[in-house]
């Protein structure tokens, strides 16, 4: 295989080909901070998905490494994340109890499921499927899965039993009527826990700034405040046994030692319930995990394969089926703690995996008296920064139809659940684009002065003719508003007895397809037989020629095709 071969399909081979001793400083700095960072997200991330936390641990080893071999992005940071954490609990927990051996079971075959739709997306190379989640779906879609996740985590902060997949009204109810159930320990440690990691972010940035500390540094240790807090918490409730004298929920014994490969079932019934939702989870996890590695890329002038992305995010989930672990992808967080931490190329995920690595064999034990209060806090605190109302604001000013893709994705999500969220809100984003290009912009122009441009005669002083109409339409011809244009042109000429010639401008019209070409057809026959002829101008190229191999062309006389408006207004005697 040539080297660009080697090249295209392992993109690691370029990296690592050019590898330099001077690049290994900031590859090692931000591989230790972004451990630091993801060992408690991990834990928590897996808690939120019904899976004991050392699952998370083990989707933070061989993933990462796996992805840094196949993926084209120098800084993403692949492992457990929030949204795709809840998509994998709504997922499974139709299936089995949480925690349970056929919930874990079922966590590694949506695991593979995912990897291989990924891979075969790769391979179709339909890396452009991202564009059908717009950011308006997405912002309120992320923003609302925020609020459900935060919801979620309550029975840890509060010592409940809440059932898993309580809607949030449901959690609200089961407040009200528990609230003598709540545990006061527990309160305690999670509000502290919120209240710490909210603090540790402004005032240790400020204080690490006075140390004149590099930016990169300061902002990965302040994002390594997560780590600070899980020690303080977990040594107060190991040195006061909180767990046994205040009733304390901890996160109990973690096996040591590194993850057993693991072999999915083949359960054809079980990856058919879960082949949908492996669809959807996939498709957001590509899109988050893209969204982010572009951000970062452009920082460096770099370039992101989006096709590639597919492999190497496909690669790094069979890896996690067969290790073990969880369904992964980007997470936003720890890549800006990567990228500003200084990493240069992917060196830096290995080493976070090998310190992870490290953990599990020889760290475990310490997390036996973390109590889950904090891991929630940590969840809490993360989703914060996901809800965006700003967007939903932002989008009313400018565009209604994305406004109202956002609230409902949002009201979908929020009422009935994540999968249901993210359909609907793909659904109402088409349903409202063909409804907008079914409906193009229409304009009747005029000649500016004496120039030779035209513009819109309800924005412009502008000079017209009696017996010419011009019209320009913004937008491709194709069935969904073919008939509209058809309808505009009859009405506007049976308004103007006087017009002999129609320009219709295509200065604006990319396609027209089979529909629009018939129904053009029938407007020049309609036109003709009313004494009036249908014209072109500013035809662009590619259109022109699917036109001349019609017989639309010839249909069309005695009208005429222009090369420019100017030219069709002179011609006509419109001067």
């Amino acid at each position: 295989m040539k080297p660009l071969a080697i090249v295209k399909h392992l993109p690691s081979y370029k990296w690592m080909s050019e590898y330099r001793l001077s690049l290994f400083s900031g590859d090692l700095t931000a591989g230790i901070i972004t451990a630091i960072l993801l060992v408690p997200q991990a834990m928590a991330y897996s808690i939120l998905a019904g899976l004991p936390p050392e699952i998370g641990l083990y989707a933070s080893i061989a993933p990462p490494i796996l992805y840094a071999i196949f993926g084209s992005s120098r800084f993403l940071a692949v492992g457990p994340v929030a949204v795709a954490s809840l998509m994998v609990a709504s997922a499974l927990g139709a299936l089995a109890t949480p925690g349970s051996p056929e919930y874990i079971a079922s966590a590694l075959i949506l695991s593979l499921l995912i990897g291989i739709i990924l891979t075969l997306m790769g391979i179709a190379k339909l890396g452009f499927v991202a564009n059908f989640l717009s950011h308006p779906v997405m912002s309120g879609f992320t923003s609302a899965a925020a609020i459900v996740i935060a919801f979620s985590q309550i029975k840890h902060l509060f010592g409940l039993s809440i059932p898993s997949g309580a809607r949030i009204d449901e959690t609200l109810m089961y407040l009200l009527q528990h609230t003598r159930d709540m545990n006061p320990t527990t309160i305690l440690i999670g509000l502290t826990s919120i209240v710490l990691l909210l603090l540790l972010r402004q005032p240790l940035q400020l204080l690490l700034s006075r140390l004149k500390l590099s930016a990169g540094i300061v902002n990965g240790l302040v994002k390594a405040g997560p780590m600070l807090v899980v020690i303080i918490m977990t040594v107060a409730s190991a040195g006061l046994l909180l767990n046994q004298t205040a009733g304390l929920a901890v996160v109990g014994a973690i096996p040591s030692g590194l993850p057993s490969l693991t072999i999915p079932e083949f359960d054809l019934a079980i990856w058919q319930k879960l082949a949908s939702s492996a669809a959807l989870i996939a498709l957001v996890s590509f899109v988050e995990s893209i969204a982010i590695a572009q951000a970062l890329a452009s920082k460096r002038r770099q370039k992101i394969d989006v096709n590639q992305e597919l492999f190497g995010l496909g690669a790094a989930n069979i890896g996690t089926a067969f290790t073990g672990g969880s369904p992964v992808c980007g997470g936003f967080s720890r890549s800006v703690v990567n990228y500003s931490a200084g990493a240069n190329t992917q060196m830096a995920a290995i080493i976070t995996a090998l310190i992870i690595a490290l953990s599990v064999l020889f760290f475990t034990p310490f997390f036996y008296h973390l109590p889950q209060a904090v891991l929630a806090a940590i969840i809490v605190v993360s989703v914060l920064g996901l809800v965006d109302f700003k967007a939903l604001r932002v989008n009313w000013a400018y565009s209604k139809s994305d406004a109202i893709s956002w609230l409902v994705t949002f009201a979908v999500v929020i009422a009935e659940g994540i999968e249901a969220g993210i359909v609907a809100g793909m659904l109402i984003s088409i349903s409202l684009y063909l409804w907008r290009s079914s409906r193009p912009h229409i304009a009747v122009v005029g000649r500016v002065g004496q120039s030779e441009h035209f513009r819109n005669i309800n924005r412009h002083k502008v000079g017209t003719c009696p017996h010419v109409l011009a019209i320009r339409v913004d937008e491709s011809l194709f069935f969904a508003n073919a008939r509209y244009f058809e309808n505009y042109l009859l009405s506007a000429v049976a308004e103007q007895p006087l017009v002999k010639d129609i320009v219709f401008i295509c200065s604006a019209i990319n396609a027209i397809d089979g529909s629009a070409l018939e129904s053009l057809e029938t407007l020049v026959a309609d036109l003709r037989s009313a004494g009036v002829t249908f014209n072109l101008a500013e035809v662009k190229g590619p259109v022109m020629d699917k036109l001349k191999n019609s017989d639309f062309l010839h249909h069309l006389e005695p009208g005429k095709v222009y090369l420019s408006t100017h030219d069709a207004f002179k011609d006509l005697k419109c001067v």
